[in-house]
């Protein structure tokens, strides 16, 4: 199993550990919902350097990465974007964001359990551009400190010289040392992410720690995402997906990709769709139950908990077209006892990103 430079940071807090995409990684630190509750009141610190960056080097680098990424790559060197990789089928190999460094250097920052073979597909449809393809994840850890005081303690580890939006980077150096910062965020609140060499990350985590900001593991990441509902690899999201039915339409443009015209048969012919559900029974919709209407299947639970803050189960789930309608009620077959729940909008908490500055 891989470890990160901040594996001995975990081991010396008595984290829980677990495996991650083959990262042995902090699931939590004192509690999960302890963890969740500090980063929508104070602010959080995240090890996320099981992430994996893939490099697009050469004067075909931005040419090459809007035929294989579903968004537009424009030469903004200041947007982070977020994109979809797709097959020829039109369906999602992963998910990620990318950094234009300069024209002829994209960085692309994938899930940790997908590097490998984004990396292969990457590279095998690179043959007819001038770049070359690196996989520099082993170069980089990343921290990510997300929360409401995040940006008020930050001051204390960096200093900008432009203040970020929401979905903007900058590169800077502190103590000779260069760090990427971006504001993009995958718990709904704001903050930021900080990618550097092992060292430097080290030093900025301990730094954090003690200004106070606290260590959480990824149990609270992922009820902060799914509270937030920002999609999962290998949960809402996976080869058997397509971005219509994901809700990420907003994250397709209209010039051709690789599975553009896939992806336009799915616009006109959609099958299912991604829903918010909340239980009106007394019962937790897990991942992988399925969704009834009367008899008939017609869907199945992507994630799903029971909120710190909520009294209610609440889970993400795909549902046949004719059954997505808000406030549709179903059924959910929770330990062969059918329970009743409805169809609910996503948006299971008002987001709080800095979009002004």
């Amino acid at each position: 199993m891989k470890t990160t430079s901040l594996h001995k940071n975990h081991i010396a807090l008595n984290a829980k550990m677990v495996d991650f995409g083959g990262f042995d990684m902090p699931l939590f630190y004192s509690n999960i919902t302890h963890e969740h509750q500090q980063v929508r009141q104070a602010a959080g610190i995240f090890d996320v350097s099981h992430m994996g960056e893939i490099m697009l080097i050469g004067k075909d680098a931005m040419q090459f990465a809007n035929y294989i990424l579903t968004n537009s790559i424009t030469d903004n060197n200041a947007k982070v974007t977020y994109a979809l990789m797709c097959n020829h089928e039109g369906t999602v190999i992963d998910d990620l964001l990318v950094y234009v460094l300069d024209l002829s250097n994209i960085l692309l920052v994938v899930n940790a359990s997908n590097t490998q073979k984004d990396y292969e597909w990457i590279l095998s449809q690179s043959r007819d551009f001038d770049i070359e393809v690196k996989n520099i994840s082993d170069e980089y850890s990343q921290i990510a400190i997300q929360g409401p005081d995040a940006a008020k303690l930050c001051t204390s580890l960096f200093t900008l010289d432009t203040p970020l939006k929401f979905m903007e980077y900058t590169s800077l150096t502190k103590d000779n040392r260069q760090l990427i910062i971006s504001r993009t965020g995958y718990t709904g609140e704001d903050g930021y992410e900080i990618y550097g060499s092992h060292e430097t990350i080290i030093d900025l985590w301990n730094q954090a720690l003690k200004l106070g900001i606290t260590p959480c593991g990824l149990g609270a990441r992922d009820t902060l995402r799914f509270e937030a509902s920002l999609p999962l690899y290998g949960h809402e999201l996976s080869d058997q997906i397509n971005p219509i039915e994901a809700g990420l339409s907003f994250a397709v443009k209209q010039e051709p990709f690789i599975g553009y015209q896939a992806i336009q048969h799915f616009k006109a012919h959609p099958t299912k769709k991604l829903v918010g559900i909340e239980m009106i029974d007394k019962g937790i919709p897990r991942e992988g139950y399925q969704l009834y209407d009367q008899d008939v299947t017609v869907g199945y639970v992507t994630t799903g908990y029971l909120l710190p803050t909520q009294s209610s189960g609440l889970a993400l789930a795909y549902v046949e077209m004719s059954y997505a309608s808000l406030g549709k009620s179903l059924t959910v077959n929770i330990r062969g006892k059918h329970l009743a729940c409805k169809v609910v909008k996503k948006a299971f908490m008002k987001k709080n990103y800095k979009k002004g500055v």
